[in-house]
């Protein structure tokens, strides 16, 4: 854990998967073909408090959805790259405009489509109910499954990790 820890506390940016991390998988479509999504609000409340703590977060998916660019912009979160078969150029082009090197760096994932930027990051993460490759490439595998707490409880070991999870509950991040 040790290990952990200390690569947690070198992290400026968290990159998360949408579809199996920040959702659980699931895929509702209405008769009309609009698709909707649920998403956890301790999960997202985890989020915003990252970034007042001083860690940018980024989205890398390999679906687009309006829904996911209106949760995004309610959270706060800048860095959005949607309809990424390939998450590996949206991963570096991100890394290059915020000019970090992958030390800093973690990604939250679960799915095989997450390995090529999972074996590159600092701190790579896999939510409980990842595939069993993506967990067997992780740093990390969270307790919780995903888009059932998993990014709140990468949120908060960061956090802790970094010093500022006690600030953060006491009301001064």
């Amino acid at each position: 854990m040790q290990d952990i820890l200390e690569r947690a506390a070198r992290i400026r940016l968290v990159i998360f998967d949408v579809d199996g991390v920040l959702t659980d998988g699931s895929l509702y479509l209405g008769d009309d073909g609009q698709e909707y999504k649920a998403f956890n609000s301790r999960d997202g409340h985890g989020m915003v408090m990252l970034q007042e703590s001083g860690v940018r977060i980024g989205i890398i998916t390999g679906r687009t959805s309006q829904v996911v660019s209106i949760r995004m912009k309610s959270l706060g979160v800048e860095h959005l790259f949607q309809g990424c078969r390939d998450k590996l150029p949206a991963y570096e082009a991100l890394k290059r405009e915020i000019a970090l090197d992958d030390d800093a760096i973690a990604y939250v994932g679960d799915d095989l489509v997450d390995l090529p930027i999972m074996r590159r990051v600092g701190l790579a993460i896999a939510v409980a109910d990842a595939h069993h490759l993506v967990r067997g490439h992780a740093h990390l595998c969270t307790q919780a499954r995903g888009g059932r707490g998993a990014a709140r409880e990468v949120c908060e070991l960061i956090m802790e990790a970094q010093g500022t999870w006690a600030g953060m509950i006491a009301g001064t991040p």
